[in-house]
């Protein structure tokens, strides 16, 4: 594709005097799914919310479309169309879907009543319950709602963690596939997940992680055949 959306350059980022992520260089093209695999502890989750400005980098630099973001905060990276789908889902318990969607638009300006109509055609199911309490949905209805919620700040690049965790095998389907659809509107997504075989398959490229650093990099098809990852990664 070759045209850089994001890129990460020889980034350092630590916790107190121990280095969580080492020398690190990734980069995400306008358009593509890119994941990040790797064992606990690889780095994965730190990366994302250094790059979302959760974490301030020790060194390095971080830039979104040729523009240097390493120093903005993660709210200004917002409205620069950057959004981020912690693990864990974070959604507001209390709040009903419709407040819930609410406040992933809270930065944008002007009318956003219209972007409801796009989340509900791609979660039927948060249209049917918009009215209820975010906490009283299933795993899977939490994980759409927060994924819809971070549509809702119309980000060019999404920042996906662990979309898949502890939800049922047919959610799990359910949610890559509305991953692929979010692509086909013009998202980039950059994708930290465990089930690695699921994330092979609709990634355009991949970076394997190893205590901070890349062990690997390649096309989510050469990494998918790579008898290394398989072992290490897919069970295989």
């Amino acid at each position: 594709m070759g045209d850089v959306m994001l890129s990460v350059d020889h980034v350092e980022v630590r916790y107190g005097a121990v280095p969580a992520i080492r020398d690190l260089s990734i980069s995400v093209d306008r358009g593509e799914i890119v994941t990040l695999l790797g064992a606990n502890g690889a780095g994965k989750t730190t990366t994302l919310r250094m790059i979302s400005g959760l974490h301030r980098p020790f060194s390095g630099t971080v830039t979104l479309e040729g523009q240097d973001i390493t120093a903005t905060p993660a709210h200004h990276l917002v409205e620069m169309g950057l959004s981020h789908i912690p693990e864990g889902r974070r959604i507001f318990g209390t709040m009903s879907v419709l407040e819930n969607l609410e406040m992933g638009a809270f930065r944008r300006k002007g009318n956003y009543s219209d972007e409801f109509d796009h989340i509900f055609s791609l979660f039927p199911v948060l249209g049917e319950r918009r009215k209820q309490p975010g906490g009283t949905l299933s795993g899977g209805e939490q994980q759409m709602l927060a994924i819809a919620r971070a549509l809702m700040a119309k980000p060019r690049i999404l920042l996906m963690d662990e979309p898949s965790l502890g939800l049922a095998p047919k959610i799990i389907t359910a949610i890559f596939e509305i991953i692929t659809q979010i692509r086909s509107e013009g998202v980039t997504i950059l994708l930290v997940e465990q089930n690695a075989n699921q994330a092979l398959r609709i990634a355009d490229r991949g970076y394997v992680l190893e205590l901070g650093h890349v062990l690997y990099q390649d096309t989510a098809p050469a990494l998918l055949g790579d008898d290394r990852i398989r072992r290490a990664y897919l069970g295989q």
